[in-house]
């Protein structure tokens, strides 16, 4: 499971790089710019990853087909994820394109909504690749090929620092783009991720009989309905998870850019340590699914106790270094006095769910894995709509407590959620 996991939570800090390093070198142009950055993209990959996440049936199907050793249904299965990946990409391009009036109908601050629209219309110009990006993961994970993964998307931060330098300030005599410059240096990014995935996969697959051309289907109807009946629960989950940030990132909007900024850095640095659980979610996912697909049951279910031991230790690491060096940390980003102040405060609270919110994360993947996505959408649902995000708002708005309520409110949620998911993965097996 280490072996498994290790690259691909390597793959998952390296995605969370890119939003790391944009913000650092956003920092420079003021809080109005950290915080555009901050909403914009909360909202941008509410949906994206929407798309994103009608992908991950990719995770079950490929996995258990490897599993029972059919190779040609695994590139079945990669074929339609690549089509999937074109026909949701459209309809989303042309909603970013949009996007730009949003923040003001949504009453963010002035400062930040003037920043926040071209930077979401922009980043929108990246989305197929994105989405072809994701497909192309899905299978390299499925058949047990993560250290392409993480290669791809560890060198793709450095073309992305090096247009961030280029087009956010102006250097070697280019325009100085601001925001705008940041969303580019994505979009180029992401094109490069894409690319170099499908290479991956070319080398990979050119010594089969068929190689690469038995990739090359046509749309199967079948197929597609399957593969969106396992993703359209999963991406639903996502959205809930993400959706629930995001509406706390526009709620916090309507508050100072000061706190607005602190919520976004302080969401950055606990985003940063989510994504080791989360490359852990996604090895337990094909660990599961390949285990399962061999009809080995029992390592099914031992690799998943596996994953979330691992998940959950990493994430009492990462509470302890948030108490200890808060300040350190949120320095990095910033030196702005009342963004510190502010997000020594948050870095608390996100002590109190990094071990929650570990142990939620693994625990869909490997339900996923299982092929049980449904569960995990539902809970989701539940604990951060019914209850998280109410408790929230009112604790913000109505007791005065501003961005630290909403973070409380978030904890609730994450508590409730993944001690509901851990009894429906012990319910799973009881029944197996």
């Amino acid at each position: 499971m280490a072996r498994l996991a290790a690259p691909v939570a390597l793959a998952e800090l390296g995605w969370m790089a890119m939003t790391t390093v944009d913000t650092i070198m956003i920092g420079g142009l003021g809080p109005a710019a950290i915080g555009a950055i901050g909403v914009g993209s909360s909202v941008y990959y509410s949906i994206a990853i929407f798309g994103m996440g009608l992908l991950l049936g990719l995770d079950t199907l490929v996995s258990q087909a490897h599993g029972a050793g059919d190779k040609a249904d695994t590139h079945h299965s990669l074929a339609q994820g690549v089509y999937s990946a074109i026909f949701i990409a459209v309809p989303m391009t042309v909603l970013f394109l949009f996007m730009g009036p949003v923040f003001h109908w949504l009453g963010i601050n002035e400062e930040v909504s003037r920043l926040a629209g071209p930077f979401v219309t922009t980043l929108g110009l990246g989305t197929l690749p994105l989405l072809l990006y994701g497909a192309f993961r899905r299978y390299l994970q499925g058949i047990g090929h993560v250290r392409p993964v993480m290669f791809a998307l560890v060198s793709a931060n450095l073309i992305n620092w090096l247009f961030n330098w280029l087009l956010i300030y102006g250097n070697w005599h280019l325009p100085r783009l601001g925001v705008v410059g940041s969303a580019l240096s994505t979009c180029l990014a992401r094109v490069y991720m894409a690319g170099a995935l499908l290479a991956f996969i070319w080398w990979f697959e050119r010594g089969n009989e068929q190689g690469f051309r038995s990739i090359l289907r046509r749309p199967d109807p079948r197929r597609l309905f399957r593969l969106m009946g396992l993703g359209l629960p999963a991406a639903t989950q996502i959205l809930m998870e993400i959706g629930a940030f995001g509406a706390a990132a526009v709620l916090a909007g309507r508050l100072s850019a000061v706190a607005m900024a602190a919520h976004q850095i302080a969401l950055n640095c606990a985003a940063v340590s989510f994504m080791v659980p989360l490359g852990i979610s996604s090895a337990a996912a094909v660990a599961v699914g390949q285990a399962i697909g061999g009809r080995d049951l029992a390592r099914a279910r031992r690799m998943g106790y596996i994953a979330v031991g691992l998940g959950c230790s990493f994430m009492a690491c990462s509470a302890v270094t948030f108490l200890l060096i808060p300040r350190q940390i949120l320095s990095i980003y910033t030196s702005d006095a009342g963004v510190l102040a502010t997000g020594v405060s948050l870095l608390a609270i996100a002590a109190v769910f990094q071990l929650f919110d570990g142990l939620q994360t693994v625990l869909t993947g490997a339900l996923r894995g299982a092929g049980n996505t449904r569960i995990a959408m539902w809970v989701n649902f539940a604990g951060y709509w019914l209850f998280g995000l109410p408790v929230g708002y009112f604790l913000c708005f109505y007791r005065g407590y501003g961005v630290v309520g909403l973070w409380w409110g978030l904890t609730i949620a994450l508590i409730l959620i993944s001690l509901t998911l851990l009894g429906a993965w012990r319910r799973h097996w009881s029944v197996v």
